[in-house]
């Protein structure tokens, strides 16, 4: 099937281009942001050579409903979504943290607690606890907001302060933005039969200095869903969760030898396996909204792209 990995487009009033893992943003001459979401996959911060169908339009479609129902808690950069794979919206200075939010331990914060270690990004983990059992309370850990081709690093609340990274009024303001956010995410998986287990919120200030959450929120990429029917049998039994979320990508790779380190080879993934993926993805995208996902025409995505992007810009 088709797929978008690349894009190289030439928008009315074009500054510069950006290109992130999956993102491509565009920077028109009004400070505005044309970001298209590709079908690009990354796992352990490598983009891997093959898309997936349909990735692009559901991250971008689940992120702008997303914003919409916490736009209440936090002002967002969201302004239109002309296209299934395209937001645009107001330009901002991100902040370089990442606001990684955690209610259970799972993915790093288990490979570390099983390492040995007790603390993650300067906060405590008690002793004595199983793989994906919730913590006594969600743990803010923030990591680094890796330039391309690096990695994002874990990092405290007081190396962030001490190294002037981000403001300690901002910070705080960061914080609690996320926790409620989590909390309104938590609310809405639960409407749907998951658990949010956790996720990660990004942000920016605009021209006039005000904080606004960017980027993507609560979508298979940025977040991790357990199903909440038979949660607590699988913990009791020490069995693992039925998960919907990139989870299960990183964990193929891991057993067929790549977690992303130096001189390992990226597995190839069959038409099979990515189609798989993309069954996946389209699974989380309706089991989180309650709604059946209606895929778009990808005869021609590009063109596509270009002719609902140009039509909104116009207007």
């Amino acid at each position: 099937m088709n797929t978008i990995t690349a894009t190289n487009f030439s928008f009315p009033g074009q500054k510069s281009v950006y290109k992130g893992k999956v993102r491509d943003v565009y920077t028109l001459e009004d400070d505005r942001l044309v970001m298209i979401v590709t079908d690009r996959l990354s796992a352990f911060d490598v983009v891997m050579p093959k898309g997936i169908p349909y990735k692009g339009q559901i991250l971008n479609q689940l992120a702008t409903k997303m914003m919409k129902a916490t736009e209440d808690l936090v002002p967002n950069w969201l302004q239109a979504t002309p296209d299934p794979n395209v937001a645009i919206g107001l330009k901002c200075e991100p902040f370089k943290v990442e606001m990684v939010i955690r209610g259970y331990l799972t993915g790093h914060a288990a490979r570390e607690y099983a390492s040995g270690k007790r603390s993650l990004c300067g906060v405590h983990m008690p002793e004595g606890m199983k793989e994906n059992e919730a913590f006594a309370a969600p743990i803010i850990t923030p990591t680094t907001k890796a330039a391309s081709g690096e990695h994002d690093m874990d990092i405290s609340r007081d190396e962030i302060l001490e190294k002037g990274i981000v403001s300690e009024e901002d910070y705080t303001s960061l914080e609690l933005y996320t926790q409620q956010l989590f909390l309104r995410g938590t609310q809405l998986a639960k409407e749907n039969g998951l658990i949010l287990v956790d996720t990660k919120y990004e942000f920016g200030k605009t021209a006039e200095g005000k904080i606004v959450l960017i980027d993507e929120i609560h979508t298979p990429d940025s977040s991790r869903y357990f199903y909440a029917e038979g949660y607590e049998d699988r913990l009791a039994n020490g069995e693992p969760q039925k998960q919907l979320s990139k989870e299960f990508v990183r964990q193929w790779l891991i057993q067929n030898g790549f977690q992303g380190k130096e001189g390992q080879q990226i597995p190839e993934m069959s038409d099979e396996y990515i189609q798989s993926v993309s069954d996946r993805y389209i699974e989380l995208y309706e089991q989180i909204t309650g709604e059946e996902f209606i895929k778009a025409d990808i005869t021609n995505i590009e063109d596509r792209i270009e002719r609902n992007v140009y039509d909104y810009l116009n207007k």
